[in-house]
């Protein structure tokens, strides 16, 4: 008899939980699979201190296979679910789909960030709940800092070194904490010309920071706040949102370069398919908690609307304390359900305290109901850190140490790029990249084409509204350039674009040496039986994907290659040879390679490597569909934008 299989899509508090003691209890019993995007588990309320520079990201992220034995994990991410079928349907990280079958299925799909309907927000802010979106906000900082101390102009360093967070919660008033010390600690060291300090601001239309805890825990962290500079404005949020700054609600307009969304998060929309009993987004599911009327399906942590039964009528909040208890239950309550446990039982929970981390020595706690403030507080917390990591204490103990006798490391690394963590993506975890396949979409969201970046960082990015986190839009970095921008195609007849047919250095025709390339395309499709041999139809460089700029010097440039010293073929009469075209205009190309545009008369080519037939005997490994062309090492300077302004962006 096979053994049962269990499925857990999810690896945050309530998924990892859950697969962890699954694996104690079922001892070889039974078949466990771990579905999630990425190989970690992320422990999410020491991420504000990645973004401050005082962890390294890899701290606080605890590797699945090296600490869940005996459990089998998939990457990918599950879209969607047939109850019916008992199976669940997933896309890799690569773009391959499968399909994995069940007997029993836990969902512990966590949240993601909470949108409002306000104008500007979607396009120009960025969440915090993931590790890609707290490497860009400290890249993004940094840079800020930086660009405001070389900046002459008052008004704009002012705007640069100006941040504002929205959402006075458990990861906003953390984040503000954490981000005044690490900016403090940046001007001390290279003070601005113009002699001004960074500005933080906290708001929330709350009455007070950390609403939702205890007032004695509040009135610290506001305390704290202040003291430290941090501009704390309750009752106050964001009306509109814009490249160059925010409009407040109460009719004060800021300008800043940075918005922070830490207002909330919602429940993953991947249970809203499912078409059950749901509670504001979250599953309906009992005190065990099981779905009711589906014996074979639970649902754990912030995915699961869980009856508190100490509160009749209400449900356990979207915490991290409380997805972390709910793990245990449920794998206990999985295991009995297939007999290889003991009995079942309810959820309940006794609530141990909160802590706050509000940088260096300061944080505000109330550990078993009792409120502590200061280096006290700080002790406790950081202790509680410790205890409740699965993994990697010795190495966070230690960047501590280090930090607490070492100055901050501020470098900006540029790894993850402005339109790589849209706020309305579905899957925070995970950056987006050039040609991914697609992810679930956020509800919400426009159709088609979800809400791309908006706040790009150093000279070379766009500004791009509406476009897909899946390919980047046009005019976007890493995806098709519009045409008449810098780097992009551009138009017929203009310098270093497509001559017309027939004109000055024009179109060839078919029977001419190079083929006929494919209209728009750098280094087209050769015609067939020309010097490169025959190519599939509108792609170049042996299936790079149509639309991708080709590589200067190389052969995806010209369309054609021969060896040195061979002489070229005289010109068909299908056609008149015209004069050399104009000059393609220079573009990002690999260390190494031959720089594009004609060579001086009698010059011998340089020999270029070829994918089509006739190739030198190494052309070199194929690359993988939608790879997207290689960038410069550095900035090329700013990019248009399509209203005439010139942003800021990636470089």
């Amino acid at each position: 008899m096979s053994r049962p299989r269990i499925v857990i899509v999810g690896a945050g508090f309530a998924g990892y939980r859950t697969a962890r003691t699954l694996s104690r209890l079922t001892r070889h019993q039974a078949d466990i699979t771990l579905l999630n995007p990425t190989d970690y588990f992320l422990y999410l309320p020491l991420l504000p201190q990645v973004a401050a520079g005082i962890l390294e990201p890899r701290r606080v992220s605890v590797s699945l296979s090296g600490t869940l034995p005996r459990v089998r994990l998939v990457l990918g991410e599950a879209d969607g679910i047939d109850l019916d079928g008992h199976t669940v349907h997933y896309t890799g990280p690569e773009g391959g789909r499968g399909t994995l079958p069940y007997d029993r299925l836990v969902l512990a799909a966590g949240s993601v960030n909470k949108l409002l309907p306000i104008p500007g927000v979607a396009e120009h802010a960025h969440g915090f709940r993931g590790l890609p979106e707290a490497l860009y906000l400290r890249d993004h900082v940094t840079r800020q800092v930086e660009l405001a101390a070389a900046a002459d102009d008052r008004a704009e360093c002012a705007a640069r070194c100006t941040f504002v967070v929205v959402g006075a919660g458990y990861t906003g008033t953390e984040v503000a904490a954490h981000g005044q010390m690490y900016t403090d600690a940046q001007v001390r060291r290279h003070p601005m010309r113009t002699g001004m300090r960074p500005r933080w601001m906290l708001l929330d239309v709350a009455p007070r920071v950390l609403p939702e805890m205890d007032e004695r825990l509040s009135r610290t962290a506001d305390r704290v706040l202040r003291q430290r500079g941090v501009d704390v404005r309750m009752g106050t949020s964001v009306k509109e949102a814009t490249h160059d700054g925010v409009l407040l609600t109460d009719g004060t307009s800021v300008d800043t370069r940075t918005l922070v969304w830490c207002v909330g998060v919602r429940p993953d929309p991947l249970v809203e398919s499912l078409g059950l009993p749901m509670e504001r987004g979250r599953l309906l599911v009992d005190p065990h908690l099981q779905v009711p009327g589906r014996p074979e399906l639970f649902a754990c942590g912030d995915v699961a609307a869980v009856p508190d039964l100490d509160q009749p009528g209400q449900y356990t909040p979207m915490t991290a304390q409380h997805a972390w208890r709910h793990g245990k239950v449920c794998a206990q309550n999985v295991a009995a359900s297939l007999g290889v446990g003991g009995e079942r039982r309810a959820y309940r929970h006794r609530d141990m305290g909160f802590v706050v981390d509000l940088g260096g020595a300061k944080a505000a706690a109330n550990p078993l109901g009792v409120p502590m403030s200061g280096p006290a507080a700080g002790a406790v917390t950081r202790g509680y850190h410790l205890a409740a990591m699965p993994g990697n204490r010795v190495r966070v103990a230690a960047d501590w140490l280090l930090d607490a006798v070492l100055p901050r490391q501020a470098v900006q690394l540029g790894l993850v790029r402005s339109w790589s963590v849209p706020l309305e993506s579905a899957s925070p975890e995970v950056a987006r990249v050039p040609g991914k396949a697609g992810t679930r979409k956020k509800e919400g969201a426009a159709d088609g084409d979800g809400h791309g970046p908006g706040r790009g960082d150093g000279p070379g990015s766009a500004e791009v509204h509406g476009s897909s986190g899946d390919e980047p839009a046009k005019n976007q970095p890493g995806g098709e350039p519009a045409k008449n921008q810098p780097g992009g195609e551009p138009a017929k007849n203009q310098p270093g674009g497509e001559p017309a047919k027939g004109g000055p250095g024009g179109e060839p025709a078919r029977s001419q040496p190079g083929g006929e390339p494919a209209r728009s395309r750098p280094g087209g499709e050769p015609a067939k039986g020309g010097p490169s041999g025959a190519s599939a139809k509108g792609r170049g460089d042996g299936g790079r994907a149509k639309g991708r700029t080709a590589e200067p010097g190389s052969s995806r440039a010209s369309g054609t290659s021969r060896p040195a010293g061979t002489p070229a073929k005289p010109p068909s009469t299908a056609a008149p040879a015209g004069p050399p075209s104009a000059k393609a205009p220079a573009g990002p190309r690999r260390a190494g390679a031959a720089p594009g545009g004609p060579r001086p008369t009698g010059a011998a080519p340089t020999p270029a490597p070829t994918r089509s037939a006739g190739a030198s005997d190494d052309p070199g490994p194929e690359p993988p569909a939608n790879q997207p062309p290689p960038g410069p090492d550095i900035a090329p300077g700013p990019v248009k934008r399509s209203d005439g302004r010139a942003v800021e962006g990636d470089s």
